[in-house]
C-alpha cells in the first residue's frame, strides 16, 4: 500500500482503538484544479465534488499537485510557476508559501515537485533567469528544499544544482534516494544534489534502436509506488515506411526497490500521454490521451483500448483497482470501470471550469 494509504489508516486506526470503536477506514478522494485558482478535492465514489477552495494570488491555473503523506496538506505549483502554496484540506487556509522570484532574478517551476516520505521537506525544481538591463541571463537549474512547517514566506533551507529538463522529482519510499526524471532518470542524495546513479533513457544503448521520446509530467503513482510512463522510439534497423520500424514501450520504476526497467508494447498507432498502475494487478497499466488503453507491462501488449469524446492529460486509479479517473483538461473527470472499460460516471468542475495541466492525485482521508 502507498506512503499516504499507510499514514492514514494508521492514525485512523488508533483513533478508533482509542475510542474503543472499530478501527474507521480511509476512503478515496481525488485532488484536482480548476482554472484559475481552485483546488478540488473529489468524492469519486459519490461522484461529486466534495470541497472547493480558493487559493490566494493563484495567478491563472495551477500546475503540480503533491499531497502531504498524512493527506492533510496539498501543495501546488501557482503564480505562473513562481509560486509554492500549501493548502489545508480541512479548513482551506493557505498554511505555506513559498514565492521564488526576487530582485533581479526570476524563478520557474516547471512540473518536478514531490514531498519527503515523513513529510518534513518540500523538493522543488527550479529553473532561474537573471533579467539584466540588455539580457536575460540563464542560470543554472536547481532544486530547492523547503521545511514544509516553515508558514507562509517560506525561503529554501537549502538548494542544489539538478538537471536541466527535469519534469518529475520522485522520492524513493525510504527517503534515501530523490528520482530527477530528465533526459534519464538521474538519482540523486536528497541531502547532497550529489547524483549517484543514472537509469538511462535517452542513453540507453539499446542496438538498432534511436533516442526514444518521453513526455513525463504527471506524477500519479501514489496507489502503488511505481511510476510509469510511455515512450516512443524508432527502430533503425527497419524500413522507415514500415509501421513495425516505431515503437511505443513503458519505463517502469518502482519507488520502493529501485527497479527500472523499459519494455515495447505495440507498433506505435495512438499517443499517450500519461499511465498509471492497478495496485490490485501489478501488471496492468492504463494510458490515457485520446483513447485509453489497458496494457499489460510483463508480457508487452496491449489489452484493451476505447476511444474518448475529448483528451484527457491525467489518468489515475481507484486504491482497490477497481476503478479508473481521467482527467487533468477540460472540465470533467471520467469513470472507467478498469475490467471491463465501461464509462461509469462524469463529474463536472465547478462552474465547468478548465483543469488545464493540473495533476489528479489520489490519497485517502
Amino acid at each position: 500500500m502507498s506512503r499516504p494509504a499507510v499514514y492514514t489508516l494508521a492514525a485512523l486506526s488508533c483513533l478508533g482503538v482509542a475510542a474503543g470503536a472499530a478501527p474507521v477506514l480511509a476512503k478515496d478522494y481525488l485532488l484536482t484544479a480548476a482554472k484559475p485558482d481552485k483546488l478540488v478535492m473529489v468524492d469519486p465514489a459519490a461522484r461529486r465534488v466534495e470541497k472547493t477552495c480558493t487559493i490566494p494570488d493563484a495567478g491563472t491555473g495551477v500546475l503540480t499537485i503533491t499531497p502531504a503523506p498524512d493527506a492533510g496538506t496539498a501543495y501546488m505549483i501557482v503564480n505562473h510557476w513562481e509560486s509554492v502554496s500549501g493548502i489545508d484540506l480541512d479548513t482551506c487556509e493557505q498554511v505555506f508559501r513559498a514565492d521564488f522570484s526576487s530582485g533581479d532574478e526570476r524563478v520557474k517551476a516547471t512540473f518536478g515537485m514531490d514531498i519527503s516520505p515523513d513529510g518534513r521537506e518540500l523538493f522543488v525544481f527550479q529553473s532561474p533567469v537573471r533579467l539584466l538591463p540588455d539580457e536575460y541571463q540563464v542560470q543554472p537549474t536547481r532544486i530547492a528544499v523547503y521545511d514544509t512547517s516553515a508558514g507562509v514566506g517560506a525561503e529554501p533551507s537549502r538548494t542544489f544544482e539538478a538537471p536541466r529538463r527535469t519534469a518529475i522529482l520522485a522520492m524513493s519510499n525510504d527517503g534515501t534516494k530523490l528520482y530527477a526524471v530528465s533526459w534519464d532518470i538521474y538519482v540523486l542524495d536528497p541531502q547532497t544534489g550529489e547524483v549517484t546513479d543514472t537509469l538511462p533513457i535517452r542513453h540507453w544503448d539499446r542496438p538498432n534502436y534511436a533516442e526514444p521520446d518521453v513526455l513525463g509530467v504527471w506524477p500519479q503513482w501514489e496507489t502503488t509506488d511505481i511510476y510509469t510512463n510511455p515512450y516512443f522510439a524508432v527502430r533503425t534497423d527497419r524500413d522507415p515506411a514500415d509501421a513495425a520500424a516505431y515503437k511505443t514501450g513503458l519505463l517502469s520504476l518502482d519507488l520502493e526497490t529501485g527497479a527500472f526497467e523499459t519494455k515495447d508494447f505495440e507498433d506505435t498507432s495512438v499517443i499517450i500521454f500519461s499511465t498509471v498502475v492497478n495496485p490490485q494487478r501489478l501488471n496492468e497499466v492504463y494510458g490515457v490521451y485520446t483513447t485509453l488503453s489497458k496494457i499489460d507491462r510483463e508480457q508487452g501488449e496491449v489489452l484493451d483500448r476505447i476511444d474518448l469524446d475529448h483528451t484527457y492529460y491525467a489518468v489515475n486509479v481507484a486504491s482497490d483497482g477497481s476503478e479508473l479517473y481521467v482527467g487533468g483538461t477540460m472540465s470533467d473527470i471520467a469513470v472507467y470501470d478498469t475490467e471491463t472499460f465501461d464509462q461509469l460516471g462524469r463529474i463536472e468542475m465547478p462552474g465547468g471550469a478548465d483543469q488545464a495541466l493540473a495533476s489528479l492525485r489520489l490519497i485517502q482521508r
